[in-house]
């Protein structure tokens, strides 16, 4: 799926913020299944123009965070992309805290647990722990990112997102998914609701697979975490049968993390 296109230049922004928010959009280009991208194909992710993409790959290779193939014009990734994710990895107490909480779960009770965060319109996943009992083809992992329309997660952080932005995204998700917007306006506010007055929301968006999420705020910052299975069966049954072990697992991680910046 192409990223969303940047957000037009706010007042007061300079001009060098705005050409490091376009090398930000670059960077979000790649994906897996995209590791090689000429500036062709960057321009139609990013919606930037093919001149100024050509600019800002070049400083970005400069810089060591893109590499240029020899005798191509295709870029990937450089290394040093690596070792940010690395750094934000091991410097974000939110995960400390909560990935060994989740790992609890997921091996008690052999199910699918995730933490993820918001990026633009798609939630991206900072840990995933996979022990659901049946295998499944679709494989998540870490920096995974997943639309935040369709998803649990993604539902779960519209429910606590900030009123003005949520509206900018609904608005966005009305232009992108203009024939599917009747329905899934509906599931949305659905979700909403659900978290409002259960504190958590369902979605099966892949076949057989039921997720429940529920959002995570710290601060000023909103996570979603969230319980998976594959399973057939009846979506809210099966729902109603996750629902204790999310909320309890939400309560443990908030705890945790009270009881963390108490001490630090």
């Amino acid at each position: 799926m192409p990223v969303k296109p940047p957000a037009p230049l706010k007042p007061g922004l300079s001009r060098a913020n705005r050409s490091l928010e376009r090398g930000v959009d670059i960077l979000r280009a790649f994906r897996p299944g995209s590791a090689w991208l000429g500036n062709g194909e960057i321009s139609e992710r990013t919606g930037l123009s093919k001149s100024t993409v050509s600019r800002l790959t070049q400083t970005l290779v400069g810089a060591g965070l893109l590499h240029i193939e020899p005798g191509t014009r295709m870029y990937r990734l450089a290394p040093a992309v690596l070792s940010l994710a690395h750094a934000m990895r091991t410097g974000s107490s939110v995960l400390t805290v909560a990935a060994p909480l989740m790992r609890e779960i997921a091996e008690k009770h052999r199910v699918n647990v995730g933490l993820a965060a918001p990026d633009q319109d798609e939630m991206i996943y900072l840990e995933s722990i996979r022990y659901n009992r049946r295998p499944s083809l679709r494989t998540v992992v870490s920096g995974q990112r997943v639309p935040m329309e369709l998803t649990s997660l993604g539902r779960a952080y519209l429910a606590f997102a900030p009123e003005a932005q949520k509206k900018e995204l609904l608005k966005h998700f009305q232009k992108t998914r203009k024939k599917q917007w009747g329905q899934l306006k509906n599931e949305i506010n659905d979700a909403i609701h659900s978290v409002q007055s259960l504190g958590y929301c369902v979605a099966s968006w892949q076949p057989e697979v039921v997720a429940i999420a529920s959002p995570l705020q710290m601060g000023t910052d909103i996570y979603a975490i969230n319980i998976s299975v594959l399973r057939a069966g009846d979506p809210t049954d099966i729902a109603n049968e996750l629902a204790p072990l999310l909320m309890t697992l939400k309560t443990s991680v908030e705890n945790a993390l009270k009881a963390s910046f108490r001490v630090e």
